[in-house]
């Protein structure tokens, strides 16, 4: 009998044991995440209501804004037309090219693999990547998620015109970067690097079994219920997108070509599709708290310089941190967690302000509307704090 008991709890003792070594990844995805709130319009921030009944008006910004506390939703509003040429608006649902700002969910997938005991962060990327130059030998998975690699960037390379314009394969993209050397030792410098993204997603693929897009689907998109979420493969019913090109009124750029930023910029999304991923990154229930951390921490030397004659941001994994109020008039100083994106007739930034779980989106389906996009995102941040709404950029 004695026997017995001591087998039991040697056995209560090892599932104890094998449940706390599960990846905290694990638990937190079993956590319930709350119910999305209803698609409609949401207008309780007046002071942005007023800029973009304005805006919108004039055409000088077409696209949606998000604004929420917590899982609160204090603002959502789109303008402009999904589509000039058949006279489609832009409705609350409508996918937006996220560009860049795709960027976050490589990232997580590689995180994600991290916390399942797949791969680490520190492993070289000629594990991963093979043959692989000798030169890559000093390379880890984290300067690529970091943008300090020294691999050379598509945008640096000889004929980016024509890479520009041609359909890749993720092979084919990885076989063009094995061209190169480094243009500067890993870690001792930040350099933006949609190459190394698109590295990285070979790397999921071959971490997962699978391709990066069906990895991230299964990861993420399906048990997040981001039903409108994808691959923006040009059958993915993604709004036009447009330019405002030789001083004539938007132009259509239907040739988006998202092959050749695959692991970089090639997902499109909704406002609300974003929520929901925000509210899950930041809140615990995708990634371990170790590997969080890691996403949102600086990676980059301490000789980076400030940027603009202001405090330089924190580079973290497909995210970047920084007071990005600094630029605007009146200005703020809370910390932001965000990206930025742009691509083919889009312009994006989503942001998060983690003191206060704010979190503001902005998608616009008009590539040259930057600064639109910037001061509207940052007149949502200032106004669901309760701050000084901002009236302009700073210069």
């Amino acid at each position: 009998m004695i026997a017995i008991f001591a087998v039991l709890l040697i056995t209560i003792a090892a599932l104890a044991a094998w449940a706390s070594a599960r990846p905290a990844s694990v638990a937190a995805a079993a956590e319930p995440l709350p119910p999305r709130p209803p698609v409609e319009v949401v207008e309780t921030l007046p002071a942005l209501k007023a800029q973009l009944d304005r805006w919108g008006a004039s055409g000088q910004f077409t696209g949606g804004v998000l604004v929420a506390r917590g899982d609160q939703v204090l603002f959502r509003q789109v303008h402009g037309m999904a589509d000039r040429r058949a006279g489609e608006p832009l409705q609350l649902n409508s996918r937006f090219r996220l560009a860049s700002v795709s960027k976050q969910f490589t990232a997580a997938a590689i995180l994600r693999l991290q916390d399942e005991g797949v791969l680490s962060t520190h492993d070289p990327v000629c594990r991963w990547i093979q043959p692989c130059r000798p030169a890559w030998e000093p390379v880890r998975l984290y300067h690529l998620l970091g943008h300090s690699s020294g691999i050379p960037d598509l945008m640096a390379r000889p004929a980016w015109g024509v890479r520009r314009v041609t359909p890749a394969t993720m092979a084919e993209l990885t076989a063009e970067s094995m061209q190169y050397g480094l243009q500067f030792p890993p870690g001792t410098k930040i350099r933006y690097n949609n190459a190394a993204y698109n590295l990285l997603g070979a790397v999921v693929e071959k971490a997962s079994g699978q391709p990066l897009h069906d990895y991230l689907r299964t990861a993420f998109f399906k048990p997040l219920g981001m039903t409108d979420t994808g691959y923006d493969d040009g059958a993915s019913d993604v709004v036009m997108g447009y330019a405002n090109l030789g001083g004539g009124g938007p132009s259509e750029q239907p040739d988006a070509n998202v092959s050749i930023i695959v692991g970089a910029g090639a997902l499109y999304s909704t406002l609300d599709d974003l929520l929901v991923w925000q509210r899950a990154l930041h809140g615990g229930h995708l990634l371990s708290p170790r590997s969080y951390a890691m996403m949102i921490a600086d990676h980059a030397p301490d000789s980076t310089p400030a940027e603009r004659g202001r405090p330089r941001r924190d580079w973290g994994f497909g995210l970047f941190t920084n007071s990005l109020g600094r630029r605007v008039s009146p200005d703020f100083l809370d910390r932001q967690i965000y990206h930025t994106g742009s691509w083919s007739g889009f312009r994006n930034l989503v942001t998060y302000q983690p003191d206060a779980e704010v979190t503001v989106i902005v998608l616009s389906n008009n590539y040259h509307q930057r600064d639109a996009v910037f001061l509207l995102s940052q007149q949502g941040v200032a106004e669901a704090l309760g701050r000084p709404v901002p009236t302009s950029m700073a210069r």
